[in-house]
């Protein structure tokens, strides 16, 4: 199925949202605000001017902050008080979550990133509850070692064949990925997935290149399909992953297809623009495909260093988006008169956090709170249950 076809086949569940009744102070949904700001116990207690044995006595339920404190803290998280009054978030577990970089994240910035994945999760489960989304299409290959061969085995069994990936986000949501940003200011939080029950999750870093965000993707689908039951692990399972993706992305023979005469940035650059990917990702498949010498890939590796291309991706493609966000968001605003605000406030979140998890993934603009989809126009897609 198309990710055309898929998004014109939503269906809004019938009997919409299920109204939350105020509760009372919820301990763990403290803790990842405070997560998700990247603070420890010590640095919040120290800017609300408390004891950490306080803020460790919120967060273990030993006994709840005062409506004062509650306030105060909210204020300073950036959260609304009634983010704190929610029911329980299925926060990740670190060993069921496969960073793009870990060696290269602090604490901190594992934190960070961990804990808007289990907002995201969240927001899932809440759309989960309006609208039929496609259901996961993804083959457990956790017995295949051969990257490249579950590469081929995933395009095989999803019917693409050898044809380049034109769109990374809308092939995966086609096939029940959820796909979500990360906003965390650091260079380190490339990527990451997740598996929650049964439905795969991927948090790309919006501030990347295209054609370095795909590559993350494919990176991560990797994980999702080879590694879902947890081994390998560390470097071994990062280097599959980055031979799963150069593998995905371009495919042994479209790539023998397309063999230039000459080995040049120039042809190079020119060729990157079958399969959207990195000069870099290219010269090192073309090296792994043995097409080119070890002193030729080298020599194109100093070169494509040499001219900055590395940090600058030259002709980069234009920015992917989702398909399903934002004609999923449009059309609760036609059909429910749900604006961001209304969205934001339903989750317990700020306008800013919402879209955080949205960023870089809608292209959307602002009429009167709403979100409108910008390329089609028009924000009622979806067909309602009658």
């Amino acid at each position: 199925m198309t990710a055309e076809k898929m998004a014109e086949r939503f269906q809004l569940r019938l009997g919409g949202a299920v109204e939350e009744t105020p509760g009372v102070f919820n301990p763990t949904r403290l803790a990842i605000a405070r997560k998700r700001r990247g603070l420890t116990k010590g640095e919040l207690a120290s800017k609300l001017k408390l004891t950490p044995r306080a803020i460790t006595a919120y967060e273990t339920a030993e006994y709840p902050p005062s409506d004062e404190t509650l306030s105060r803290i909210a204020h300073l998280l950036d959260f609304p008080v009634s983010f704190f009054a929610k029911e329980d978030v299925d926060e990740l577990e670190l060993d069921a979550v496969s960073f793009r970089s870990l060696s290269k994240m602090t604490a901190r910035q594992r934190d960070m990133a961990k804990s808007q994945g289990t907002l995201a999760v969240d927001l899932a489960r809440w759309m989960d509850k309006r609208f039929e989304l496609p259901a996961c299409n993804l083959p457990d290959l956790s017995h295949e070692s051969n990257p490249e061969v579950a590469a081929d085995y995933v395009r095989q069994h999803w019917g693409i064949g050898q044809q380049p990936v034109r769109n990374m986000i809308h092939l995966l949501e086609a096939k029940g990925v959820r796909v979500f940003s990360i906003s965390v200011d650091a260079r380190e939080v490339d990527a990451f997935s997740t598996w929650k029950g049964d439905v795969p999750y991927i948090f790309l870093n919006g501030y990347k290149s295209t054609e370095h965000s795909r590559f993350d993707a494919a990176h991560e689908l990797c994980h999702l399909v080879m590694h879902k039951h947890g081994a390998p692990t560390g470097r071994q399972a990062e280097q599959e992953a980055n031979k799963f993706a150069s593998a995905f992305l371009m495919p042994r023979g479209s790539v023998l297809a397309h063999v230039p005469r000459f080995f040049t940035v120039a042809e190079l650059r020119r060729l990157k623009k079958n399969w959207t990917v990195s000069l870099a990702a290219l010269n090192h498949r073309l090296h792994e495909l043995k097409l080119l010498t070890d002193w030729h890939y080298t020599n194109l590796c100093i070169e494509i260093s040499k001219r900055g291309y590395r940090v600058n991706e030259p002709d980069s493609a234009p920015r992917e988006t989702s398909l399903v966000l934002p004609k999923l968001f449009a059309s609760l605003y036609e059909q429910d008169g749900l604006t961001r605000s209304r969205i934001a406030e339903e989750l317990g979140l700020s306008v800013t956090e919402l879209e955080s998890l949205l960023f870089s993934l809608v292209m959307t603009g602002m009429n009167g709170g709403r979100f409108t989809d910008k390329r089609s126009g028009n924000p009622a897609l979806l067909t309602r249950v009658k």
